[in-house]
């Protein structure tokens, strides 16, 4: 008896393991890239974390520095950085936030948005005597596992940038 038919999934043939066995390796021979396969439930809940990064670093981090809101405004002329340092930093964090929307992005948002945060955190022990040093080494764990949750998307990326350098 065959394993297939062991499980109640295959009748006991040889017809039915080849024909098996081809449609696994049509799949794998397909050319999108290979992401590794999760339980729906994992990629899920990666899918709710990145909605609550990007729903934070758009809502409660870059708007206030969009709109100058003066809890951004004032931090930001303390450290002698004036406007124009908090809009860049509020634009860097927007486009970070959407970015982490875009299947194609994703790793290289939390990426970046890493980044970001070892700077907030350099500003936090330096500026301000560690007071909220805190909050961006939080914000980097998740960030830092949906970089490596969504690695499998740079290899599409990489053929995407390619193909638009190719084209001129």
């Amino acid at each position: 008896m065959s394993s297939g038919a062991a499980g109640g999934l295959y009748p006991d043939s040889s017809t039915d393991r080849s024909a098996q066995e081809i449609a696994m390796s049509e799949t794998t021979a397909s050319p999108a890239p290979a992401v590794p396969a999760r339980p729906r439930g994992l990629r899920a809940a990666l899918r709710v974390v990145q909605v609550l990064l990007a729903l934070f670093f758009a809502v409660a981090s870059a708007l206030p520095k969009l709109i100058a809101h003066s809890s951004a405004a004032d931090t930001f002329a303390e450290m002698g950085w004036g406007d124009t340092g908090m809009y860049a930093v509020g634009v860097l964090e927007l486009t970070g936030a959407v970015a982490l929307l875009l299947p194609v992005l994703q790793s290289v948002a939390a990426t970046a948005l890493s980044a970001l945060m070892v700077g907030a955190f350099v500003v936090q022990l330096t500026y301000f005597d560690g007071a909220n040093a805190a909050t961006p080494l939080i914000l980097m764990v998740p960030l830092l596992v949906v970089a490596r949750a969504r690695r499998g998307h740079n290899e599409e990326l990489r053929r995407l940038l390619r193909a638009r350098v190719r084209r001129g």
